[in-house]
C-alpha cells in the first residue's frame, strides 16, 4: 500500500518503502495551497515529468533545504544543475532505474515543455513507480495516447494519478480511457481546478466515472488516503 499526500494541482507526496518522493512541486504560487506549510516538506526524492512552471516552480527550493534527489529527464535535470543541484539523476523516454525505494521508468506524454525563462525543457515524460508495496502509473500533463496500452501490457498498475482538468490535458472521458489502457480501476485526479481554464463540475466528472466503473478520487488539499 502506498500513501498519497496531495499539495493542489499536480503536486503529490507519495510514502514508498519507507521514502518520500514529491511529484512536480508547485504549492508557493497556487493560492488554493496557500495552508499548506513547504518548509515541513522533506522528501528524499523529487520527480519531475515537464518543464512548465506550474510543475517545477518549488523544486529548488525543497531540493535545498532537504537535499532530495531531481529525477528528471535530462534538459530539466542540467537546467537545475545550473542553478548548482547537485544531487540529480537524469533520464529519458523509455530508461528505467533502481532506486533504493523500487524502479522508475520515464514514459512517453503528449504535451509541450518549456522552463520558466524559456529555456527547452525536452520533451515531457511520465512515471511507472514499480515497487513491492504497489505500482502506479503519474501521467504528467498529456493528451491521451495508445502508448498508454503498452503500460498496461508492461506492468500491473494499482493506480494512476491522471491529469482531468481538460483543455491543457485530458478530461475525465479521456482520463478514463487512459485508465482502461493501463488497465487500472483507480483514477487520482490533478490537473484541475488550479487556473479557470482548467475548472471542472466535480459532481459530474464523479459520476461519469462511477457511470465507467471507475473509482476516481479528488483529494481535498492537505488530505491522505493510502491505496
Amino acid at each position: 500500500m502506498i500513501e498519497l499526500k496531495y499539495f493542489g494541482h499536480s503536486t503529490f507526496l507519495m510514502r514508498v518503502n519507507g521514502k518520500q518522493i514529491l511529484f512536480d512541486p508547485f504549492i508557493t504560487p497556487n493560492s488554493l495551497a496557500k495552508d499548506v506549510a513547504i518548509e515541513k516538506i522533506n522528501p528524499d526524492y523529487i520527480l519531475v515529468t515537464h518543464g512548465h512552471e506550474d510543475h517545477v516552480a518549488d523544486v529548488e527550493r525543497i531540493a535545498r533545504k532537504s537535499g532530495a534527489m531531481l529525477v528528471s529527464n535530462f534538459e530539466i535535470v542540467s537546467w537545475f544543475q545550473g542553478k548548482d543541484l547537485e544531487n540529480v539523476h537524469p533520464m529519458n523516454h523509455g530508461g528505467t532505474k533502481a532506486f533504493d525505494f523500487g524502479k522508475v521508468k520515464y514514459v512517453n506524454a503528449i504535451h509541450s515543455s518549456t522552463l520558466p525563462d524559456g529555456s527547452s525543457g525536452g520533451n515531457p515524460g511520465g512515471f511507472v513507480i514499480s515497487s513491492d508495496e504497489g505500482v502506479f502509473y503519474y501521467a504528467g500533463d498529456t493528451a491521451l495516447t495508445y502508448d498508454m496500452k503498452l503500460i498496461g501490457e508492461s506492468f500491473a498498475i494499482d493506480f494512476a494519478v491522471l491529469p482531468i482538468g481538460d483543455n491543457f490535458t485530458m478530461d475525465i472521458g479521456d482520463a478514463i480511457k487512459a485508465a482502461d489502457f493501463v488497465g487500472t480501476e483507480k483514477i487520482v485526479g490533478m490537473h484541475y481546478d488550479t487556473f479557470p481554464y482548467i475548472t471542472i463540475n466535480k459532481e459530474e466528472v464523479k459520476q461519469l466515472a462511477k457511470e465507467a466503473g471507475k473509482e476516481l478520487f479528488l483529494l481535498q488539499i492537505g488530505e491522505s488516503i493510502t491505496l
